[in-house]
């Protein structure tokens, strides 16, 4: 007979035994849990009440990881390993050994497999497919849709702490996409295509019309970004994704003339060509920019870059403006580390940001679920990957409200 994912979680609690099921209840209250559960919610409750709260809690697809984490915290081991193995038995994980990731970079040097990476220290499990260790993670979810009660009773408690967002049926709302896949030197980003495909997806989820380009150079990259700044749809938009994903060094993007040591554009360029002086018509809107690229060689860091920008002001002629503010940045490394992207099923980077939005942007603001993507890596990824957020300049809150 077929298990829910209720009698998985149920039977997994009930072999704790009574002080380590005393340990794992503590352990979801505490600060450094993803989302953690109040603990009045937790106090005289017995396994299936606590079973259906892990579920309600962190959602279905999220319990079994995060009841898989805590249990090897507390040093339950061997029930983990028992419940994974019932979870893969009942098709709620592939079954051991069942994908063989092989992980590239995505620094300029000619494509190869990346040898020696650690493995994760956290729980050899997955929401989308695990091997080896390394947790991939969900891509195929849809995107929860926020509620029009929740959008007006965050707008009547925040107030002009919040950046205003426009009704579906009345903006236009455009993102950009730059996916450099394969290079004049032959080399190709295996599972680039991946990202795109999971990037789009969301980006038209969220409600933005996507302007893709595939395999340019770097002069090209500029004028497209130049060209796109310049879209008079902004004028009609509330706020603007730019995703961009090549092979890179620390500031720079590298286009496909790899053999041509001076076709890479600088990061700064992207924001200049969006400021407020080059873009007027996305002044005080979100502008998310995302990067998947390297920032150096070292082992170990995934790159990304947002940036965000948000309202419905208009610029008067005489007014005066800060020429780079409400942007937020997050690089998912530190300077001089390379990013990690398997062949099959795509970048960390991209993964964990399409599984975090899929499941919190109808509840979060934008800085929360940048906070969130990087818990993801904390908590499952362990491969020396940190995403890092710099140049800050967001004065409030932006919530995305999907399907609003």
């Amino acid at each position: 007979m077929a298990k829910t994912m209720f009698d998985l979680l149920e039977g997994a609690l009930e072999d704790l035994g009574a002080e380590k099921f005393k340990k794992f209840i503590s352990k979801m209250t505490d600060p450094g849990l993803e989302t953690r559960v109040a603990k009045g919610a937790v106090e005289e409750k017995d396994c299936g009440d606590i079973a259906n709260l892990l579920i309600e809690h962190f959602t279905e697809s999220r319990a079994l990881e995060i009841t898989l984490q805590i249990m090897r915290n507390i040093k339950a081991n061997q029930t983990a390993e028992n419940l994974e193995k019932d979870a893969a038995a009942h098709g709620f994980l592939p079954s051991a050994g069942s994908v063989s990731p092989v992980l590239f970079t995505d620094c300029p040097d000619p494509q190869a497999p990346v040898q020696n990476v650690p493995p994760p220290q956290g729980p050899a499990v997955t929401t989308g497919a695990s091997a080896a260790g390394y947790v991939m993670p969900k891509t195929s979810g849809t995107l929860i849709p926020s509620s029009p009660k929740f959008k007006q009773d965050i707008i009547s408690k925040k107030g002009q702490e919040i950046y205003p967002v426009l009704d579906k049926g009345v903006r236009k709302r455009l993102a950009l996409m730059i996916n450099n896949v394969e290079f004049d030197s032959g080399d190709k980003r295996f599972g680039a295509e991946i990202d795109e495909k999971n990037m789009e997806k969301l980006l038209k989820a969220l409600g933005y019309d996507v302007v893709k380009y595939n395999d340019l150079s770097a002069t090209e990259m500029d004028e497209a970004i130049r060209s796109f700044a310049g879209r008079s749809e902004h004028a009609e938009s509330d706020s603007t994704f730019v995703v961009i994903m090549s092979h890179g060094e620390r500031d720079k993007l590298f286009g496909i003339g790899q053999q041509n040591p001076n076709d890479f554009l600088h990061v700064d360029k992207i924001f200049k060509h969006l400021n407020t002086a080059n873009c007027p018509a996305l002044l005080h809107k979100p502008k998310v920019i995302l990067i998947q690229a390297c920032r150096g060689g070292d082992n170990g860091k995934l790159w990304v870059a947002l940036s965000v920008t948000v309202g419905m002001y208009s610029l008067d002629s005489d007014a005066s403006e800060h020429k780079e503010k409400d942007f937020v940045t997050l690089f998912l490394c530190t300077p001089d580390n390379v990013s990690y992207r398997n062949e099959k099923y795509g970048s960390y980077l991209i993964g964990f940001l399409v599984e975090v939005f899929n499941e919190n942007a109808h509840k979060e603001h934008i800085e929360e679920l940048f906070r969130l993507v990087m818990r993801r890596f904390e908590n499952f990824m362990r491969i020396t990957q940190m995403p890092s957020k710099e140049r800050v300049s967001l004065p409030k809150l932006f919530y995305l409200f999907p399907g609003l």
